[in-house]
């Protein structure tokens, strides 16, 4: 209603006015949610033409969220968690050679046990997957750790997120794509 008495030059009560007198219904919350969210400008640049190794990736990519990533209607974008240091240095590749991801936007959690040196391992993670310090939250320290799970974690686990639910619909569309070929 804004744009339009905007677009008019009246004002907004005049819009409601007329929408009244005209039996004219307005949008309802949810669907006013639905218009702003498809016409919100995507946040990444997903690659066109790949070569033969970025289709390779975007299916490693698709695959490991597959497994390891969180993918529930209501979550608000990408996160996928895991302690293999091969595997998030994969997936943070995938992100951005194939999905293209805005750098600024990417966010690290590190999860780690309370006789492990935190700050130790945000360098290690952030070296790892070259995202700077300043882009990780503040980490959570489990203080009832199970010695027996310190080989399994020695760098702690670390949660890679991207809060761009357009781009979590797009991966999980190629994930179905892959279930449906392969599955």
């Amino acid at each position: 209603m804004k744009r339009v008495g905007e677009s008019l030059g009246v004002s907004i009560d005049a819009v409601t006015y007329f929408m009244r007198k005209h039996k004219l219904e307005r949008r309802t919350l949810m669907e006013d949610s639905a218009v702003r969210f498809r016409n919100k400008p995507l946040s990444y640049s997903i690659k066109k033409n790949l070569t033969r190794d970025q289709e390779a990736l975007r299916v490693i990519g698709v695959t490991l969220y597959w497994g390891e990533g969180y993918k529930t209607e209501k979550s608000s974008g990408i996160d996928l968690a895991n302690s293999d240091v091969a595997m998030i240095a994969m997936f943070v590749r995938f992100l951005r050679e194939v999905c293209g991801v805005d750098e600024k936007r990417l966010r690290i959690l590190l999860y780690c046990y309370s006789n492990q040196d935190s700050k130790k391992l945000l360098r290690f993670w952030s070296n790892i997957t070259k995202i700077p310090l300043e882009q990780f939250t503040k980490p959570y320290v489990r203080s009832d750790f199970n010695v027996s799970m310190l080989d399994k974690m020695p760098y702690g686990m670390v949660h890679i997120r991207y809060a761009d639910k357009k781009l979590l619909k797009t991966v999980m569309a190629w994930m179905n794509e892959i279930k449906e070929k392969y599955a």
